[in-house]
Parts: C-alpha cells; structure tokens; sequence
C-alpha cells in the first residue's frame, strides 16, 4: 500500500491532482490511441459499384479491395448475359470495413419457361403489348393478304406454329402473322364449275377465297365434279380476298371416316 506524505492541504490537493491527470491519461490513451490501432477504428472502404460485372471478374476485384462477395439471388433479364450483377447490397457508395462482404443479385443462365397467351384475333398492337406482359418479345411482323387488316392470324416460334398454353423460353421471340388489309381489293370470281371438287378447293386457296360445299345427289355429272358455284363467274361478279364461294358437287356427300368404322363394327 502506498502513503503519500503531506505536510499540508496544499500538497494533498496536489498529489490527488497527479493521481488524477495520471488517470485521465490512461483513459484516453486507451480509447484514442490502443483501441484505433487495435481494431482499424475510422478506417473504412468505399463500396465499389459492381452492377453490369460478371461473378467471373469481382473475385480479383474485391480482393484487392480487402472487400468479399457472395450470390444470394438471381433473375433473369432479357438481353443480359448470365451472371451479370444487377444489384448488391451495400450499395455502390457506402462505407464499410474491410472484409466486409457483398450480397449479389445476378443474372440466371437458363431462361424460364413460359406458357404462350392466344394472339390470333388480337389486333397487332394488342398482341405486342400481350407478349411483354407474359416476358416475350415481339418478333417479325408477316403480312399476308386478309381482310382483317393488322389482326393477327398466326403466332410461330422459330417458324413453326405455336399454340396457346405451349412452353416458351421467357424473352423468346413470336412471330406474327397479320392481315394486310388487302381483302378490300376486288378481282373478278374465278370458274371453278367442272374442276373436281379437290382442284376447285386447292385453286380458290391459292387466290384466297373460302368455299362451302353442298352436294347433289340427282346430278347426272361424275361424282366430285363441281357444278355449280355461288356466286358465278359469267355474270361479271366482283369479289374480296377472304370472301366465300359456295360449291355445288355432284354425288353424295361422302360418309365420315369414323362412321364407316362404326357401321362395320357392327
């Protein structure tokens, strides 16, 4: 134990004040000098901005940056190569310690699937805004002559046909095939009157007409062959591209494959 030694009031107070300020330094000292150097306090890492990075290129990069990073999620984004940083937590700007660690969200490699929505009746504009709320995109327009002008008539995925309800890759591009409006334009009505009713149907396709069939059993014509048509083409008669011509065929209507098949069971 140690005693201090006083002769008066005036040394007492001056020992104590020692004592004190002895004290007051160790205080600071421990706060202000040994804890900084022992914990880095006030040194600190400006985060980096990592958006529009690949995960292959940030290890190098935030190693020398005393910074880590992990993957916490992914989405995938239309034209964005996989594994391309979209955000990260902290943010571009923010102070941190060294080792601290960055949470990513990145791009997927693989594009989900999606179910394919119905256009064909859609206006073309209506059917484009339909494709980018189901994260498709509008693919080449295909006009072809109907009477619908820009109403789409087909939807094909890489050439082919697509159907409602189908699987598609998110971000995939859809064809449209659309309505020129050139149905308007009138030509006069071709003759199909003596073709069989198979040439008939193949030649009025080809010029885009429809046909309707009736059939007449009493005709002294070959069976199949066209006899009459509706409206006729010796009358100088106009007609639209889409437009209907009724058919008349001689002989009876031919019996349903899946009838036939019934009857022999039978």
């Amino acid at each position: 134990m140690i005693t201090i030694k006083t002769n008066s009031r005036k040394d007492l107070l001056i020992h104590v004040g020692i004592v004190l300020s002895g004290v007051a330094i160790l205080f600071l000292g421990f706060f202000f000098l040994y804890l900084p150097a022992t914990t880095n306090h006030g040194e600190t890492i400006t985060v980096p901005n990592l958006a529009g990075m690949s995960v292959e290129e940030l290890g190098d990069f935030l190693t020398s940056r005393d910074l880590r990073y992990e993957v916490d999620d992914s989405n995938f984004v239309i034209n964005v190569k996989p594994n391309t940083v979209l955000t990260q937590y902290p943010k571009a700007g923010a102070k941190v310690k060294e080792g601290r660690k960055i949470y990513l969200t990145v791009t997927m490699r693989n594009a989900p699937m999606v179910e394919m929505p119905k256009l064909v009746d859609l206006s073309l504009r209506s059917a484009q805004a339909t494709l980018k709320s189901y994260g498709l995109q509008p693919g080449r327009v295909k006009y072809v002559p109907d009477l619908a002008k820009d109403a789409v008539l087909g939807q094909e995925y890489r050439n082919k046909a697509v159907k409602k309800g189908e699987k598609v890759p998110k971000g995939a591009k859809i064809d449209l095939v659309v309505g020129d409006g050139q149905g308007n334009t009138e030509f006069e009505v071709p003759d199909v009157v003596g073709m069989s009713l198979e040439d008939a149907e193949v030649y009025l396709k080809g010029v885009r007409l429809r046909s309707s069939i009736l059939y007449d059993p009493q005709s002294s014509e070959p069976p199949g062959t066209v006899i009459r048509q509706s409206p006729s083409s010796r009358e100088g008669n106009k007609i639209r591209i889409g437009e209907l011509i009724d058919l008349t065929v001689a002989g009876s209507q031919p019996t349903p494959q899946n009838e036939t098949s019934n009857e022999d069971d039978k």
